[in-house]
């Protein structure tokens, strides 16, 4: 069990510590010199069961909240420290406030220096400690007397916390290890070490992590867990972890995260929720939109901004939904707690939860995006994965669903199918689309080649790039195509060459258009890849250039010819054996270009290359490939382009 001291400063917090472990929590020759704490201090003590106390020691200070709030992330149990002589003070109210908007419901009371004042004045202190804590997280906690000087009531205090710890439960280690750094700093012949407390998953040595949000690659060299070394550590531990890689020390700082490489998405920009404390002083100010604040998340401190979503401001004990705004990335995901103080770190305004990593750019405040907020409170994913799923009809994609909720692929998998999600996975692409959704998709598929149909009858049937716009605008190309497999497999849909349409519809080409097309035929069969344009067509035959046009237009509408450029036709056969050299070429050079499909078909040194840029251009229109500066990619694998077949 891990636990985190918090109260006024020279109250005993330091003090205490040593007497429960032995170990002194001051690290810093200053803090030692000054007989104050300044910074984070950890000591910990073995329990008869063999596992270990671990104590994270906060300084008091009203100016080092930022470095109490460091120390707050990822504790188990709270140890309020109030001195019997002086009672709640300042800092013992602030921590306290700090404690309920983080969530910490587990903690004990020590009153220490009982040894100064007289039974009445710390009976007094007491009954003013319950006063305090009534209404809050810790209400109700138990009080402890004592005096770590001369050590009357510490074994008490001891057993209670040794019995805690023997009643909490171990955390889950689900998801994915992330831990949050509180500390960096190098040891002869170790090299780079970070710690800090592992907020979820496993870690091993050997593994390989990142140091996020600068996405620093590494490996575990070897790790410390509660101070002693081990070979992995995970949710709830405090960690120390040596790490190898191309960085250095000063690369590496408070704030930063060491994740599985699954959980990198830096952000600077999350949707929340929050709580305004009770009891604002008098004349204060409430939360307000846009209001500049410091955001204390994990164990970083970060400048940014509130948005609010659901109102214009928020006072004493109220709540809201908002956008928080950060000035630098950091990482954080659903459920993570944090803190806002104001804009000089004088005062607590807000405590919150995040909800949601991955927010829209848009209709943020729309009433369907609040309602899927309010889902996100709950704690179970198939709350919102299911209001996802009945409000996302181009599927949702269940990689940042997974990532903003922290979930490994057995608990994603797990979750689809719990709630019957069709899930569609290409490479590391996974979008998931509820059993209605999809069979809605379909139906409008359909419905759009039906229209189109009866638009243009002769019209061999609509291109696959086409009929994706048609269909859903938004629907990944990846779910089209499955989408489009699936009804081709189950012969409700059909496809000629690269046209898609419904079984039962046929183009057709009328007899005199056949002939004539019969005549000029050969004079496109004669140069396939850079075949005569409609106007030496005309020149060639004496046949209307007129004429030619639009007998070529009919024909590309039944699927015999494309216009590749314009008044540029080519056979589909041409375009069939084009496509599989670009997909060569692809294969060959990682991609296709103007000067090497130019040589692909007309030699080293031929002409064409404007031909050629055109013929890529077309394959590009038509989502054969697409274009990444000079460069022409498939978009799907395949060694040759079986939807062009003649």
């Amino acid at each position: 069990m891990l636990i985190g001291t918090a109260g006024h400063i020279d109250h005993g917090k330091t003090t205490l510590v040593k007497a429960l472990t032995g170990v002194d929590a001051d690290r810093l020759p200053e803090e030692k010199a000054r007989g104050i704490t300044l910074d984070l201090g950890y000591a910990y003590t073995p329990l008869p069961d063999g596992s270990v106390l671990g104590f994270v020691d906060v300084p008091g200070h009203e100016k080092l909240i930022h470095n109490m709030l460091a120390g707050a992330t990822g504790i188990d149990f709270v140890l309020l420290v109030v001195a019997a002589d002086d009672g709640p003070m300042p800092q013992t109210r602030e921590h306290l406030e700090l404690i309920d908007l983080l969530g910490l419901t587990r903690g004990a009371v020590a009153l220490t220096r009982c040894d100064m004042v007289e039974p009445a004045r710390a009976e007094a202190a007491r009954r003013e400690i319950e006063e305090l804590l009534a209404g809050t997280a810790l209400e109700g906690s138990p009080v402890f007397p004592l005096s770590a000087v001369t050590g009357e009531g510490v074994p008490t205090l001891r057993a209670h916390l040794e019995a805690a710890a023997a009643r909490q439960r171990t955390r889950s280690s689900a998801g994915h290890f992330r831990l949050a750094i509180d500390r960096c700093f190098t040891l002869a012949g170790i090299g780079t070490v970070v710690t800090g407390t592992a907020h979820s998953g496993r870690i091993g040595a050997g593994e390989a992590v990142l140091v996020s949000p600068p996405g620093l690659k590494a490996r575990v060299r070897s790790l410390h867990v509660q101070d002693r070394p081990a070979q992995a550590g995970q949710a709830g531990d405090r960690c120390a972890l040596a790490l190898t890689g191309d960085f250095e020390k000063k690369d590496i700082a408070r704030g930063m995260w060491l994740v599985a490489p699954e959980l990198h998405h830096p952000l600077t920009r999350f949707h929340a929720e929050l709580r305004v404390p009770m009891g604002i002083t008098e004349g204060q100010k409430p939360l307000e939109h846009l209001q500049a604040v410091h955001v204390h998340l994990g164990a970083a401190d970060i400048l940014g901004r509130v948005a609010l979503l659901d109102c214009e401001k928020v006072g004493s004990g109220g709540a809201a939904l908002a956008e928080i705004i950060l000035d630098k990335p950091t990482l954080a995901v659903r459920g993570d707690r944090f803190i806002l103080r104001d804009a000089g770190a004088q005062r607590t305004v807000a405590g919150g939860r995040v909800l949601d990593g991955f927010p829209p750019t848009r209709h943020k405040r729309a009433p369907e995006r609040l309602a899927l907020l309010a889902a996100m409170r709950e704690d179970d994913p198939a709350t919102t994965l299911a209001l996802l799923l009945e409000r996302s009809p181009a599927g949702v994609d269940l990689g940042r669903f997974a990532a903003n909720w922290n979930l490994d692929d057995a608990a994603l998998d797990a979750l689809c199918a719990r709630l019957g999600v069709r899930t569609i996975a290409a490479g590391t692409e996974r979008i998931g689309f509820a059993v209605a959704g999809w069979d809605a998709l379909r139906d409008r598929l359909r419905e759009a080649l039906a229209r189109e149909h009866a638009r243009a009858p002769d019209l061999a049937g609509v291109e696959r790039e086409r009929l994706r716009r048609m269909t859903l605008a938004t629907l990944p190309r990846v779910a089209f195509d499955a989408l489009v497999a699936e009804l081709l497999a189950a012969g409700a849909l059909a496809q000629s060459r690269a046209w898609l349409h419904l079984p039962t519809h046929r183009a057709s080409v009328s007899q005199a258009d056949r002939d004539l097309f019969m005549a000029l035929k050969p004079l496109l069969d004669a140069a396939p890849c850079n075949p005569p344009r409609v106007r030496d067509v005309f020149k060639a035959t004496g046949t209307a250039e007129d004429t030619v046009r639009q007998l070529f237009k009919r024909l590309a509408r039944a699927g015999e010819l494309y216009p590749v450029a314009h008044d540029h036709y080519f056979t589909a056969a041409a375009v069939a054996e084009l496509a599989a050299t670009v997909a060569r070429l692809c294969a060959e050079h990682g991609a296709a270009r103007a000067a090497n499909l130019r040589d692909a078909i007309y030699g080293e040194g031929g002409g064409g290359r404007k031909v050629a840029i055109q013929i890529l251009e077309f394959f590009d229109r038509i989502g054969y490939t697409r274009r990444v500066r000079d460069d022409h990619i498939l978009r799907r694998e395949a060694a040759a382009p079986d939807w062009m077949t003649t």
